[in-house]
């Protein structure tokens, strides 16, 4: 105990007590490198909160070192600032570096800042994805198919960056598909990885379209490699085979001037008795693409 006190006693006492303070401020670049040490730290999270952190976190280690040369003349203090302004320095390369090497096309920039992003995603994960489909934005002109009915197989997931694409069943109009919706989710939610299929429906372009492609099993590699990854392509798909569903849901009547509305079978089917039934909810979620031909069925025998 006596050798621990008169340690900590050296370290506490070693050191003269400062009777006078010192009268005169220090020179303007000390209370400069004071201000970005205060402002540097105020950066957020992410790739540009690092640079905006490292740029300024910089530039006060640095002109601390410069303080430390011209104004006090400490080979020590100037020594650890310009060794710390340094590490900045090649900490901002290299952020920097990883910024421009996720740079995308104005397409893919347009696709995160609109779906992406909002939900969080960082851009090397956007990266990862992007390299998934190989970076290509694929074009389809306006009439040209990208589905056959009974002929195409199921072999990708794509989703629509621009224009408006038909679906069709027996030559009789389903829905539009709109940008930013997948092409074939109900394709792709109804096969298990390792099932085989073609189309039930035809996807028509009715203008001018931009897809990006996803092969089947490059993206279940991905899916395997990354879950998180897995988890928002399953998140997205719901939400996007739902919206497919609610753009058929206007077009279902029930008679007496009232609509069928999927979240509520059991109450118009006791509210409107001797109407004809239709298909419920349950028979509709499974098999997406057989559910949407059933309703175009019921549709048109009512008519």
């Amino acid at each position: 105990m006596g050798e621990n006190e008169s340690f900590w006693e050296s370290l506490i006492y070693a050191h003269p007590t400062c009777v006078a303070w010192k009268q005169e401020p220090e020179g303007s670049i000390y209370h400069l490198a004071s201000i970005l040490f205060v402002v540097g730290f105020m950066g957020g999270s992410g790739f540009f909160g690092l640079m905006y952190v490292f740029s300024l976190l910089g530039l006060g280690f640095l002109c601390s070192s410069i303080w430390a040369w011209l104004d006090i003349c400490a080979a020590d203090i100037f020594s650890w600032n310009f060794v710390l302004f340094v590490i900045c320095f090649i900490q901002f390369i290299y952020v920097t570096y990883q910024v421009r090497s996720v740079s995308f096309e104005k397409e893919f920039q347009e696709l995160y800042s609109s779906l992406f992003q909002p939900l969080g995603i960082s851009l090397t994960v956007f990266r990862k994805i992007v390299l998934c489909c190989d970076a290509e934005v694929i074009s389809l002109e306006k009439e040209h198919c990208y589905a056959m009915q009974g002929k195409t197989p199921i072999d990708k997931l794509s989703m629509l960056v621009s224009g408006r694409i038909r679906v069709t069943v027996d030559g009789e109009f389903l829905h539009y598909i709109f940008p930013l919706q997948f092409l074939d989710s109900p394709e792709w939610d109804s096969l298990r990885p390792t099932e085989e299929g073609v189309f039930q429906v035809t996807l028509t372009a009715e203008t001018d379209c931009r897809y990006v492609a996803w092969r089947r099993k490059k993206l279940y590699l991905l899916f395997a490699k990354h879950r998180f990854i897995s988890r928002l392509f399953s998140i997205l798909i719901g939400s996007d085979i739902a919206d497919k569903l609610y753009a058929l849901n206007d077009r279902v009547h029930i008679g007496k001037g009232l609509r069928y509305d999927i979240r509520l079978p059991n109450f118009y089917q006791v509210a409107v008795q001797g109407t004809p039934k239709v298909q419920p909810a349950e028979q509709l979620v499974s098999n997406s693409r057989q559910k949407f031909t059933n309703i175009a069925n019921c549709d048109s025998s009512k008519k």
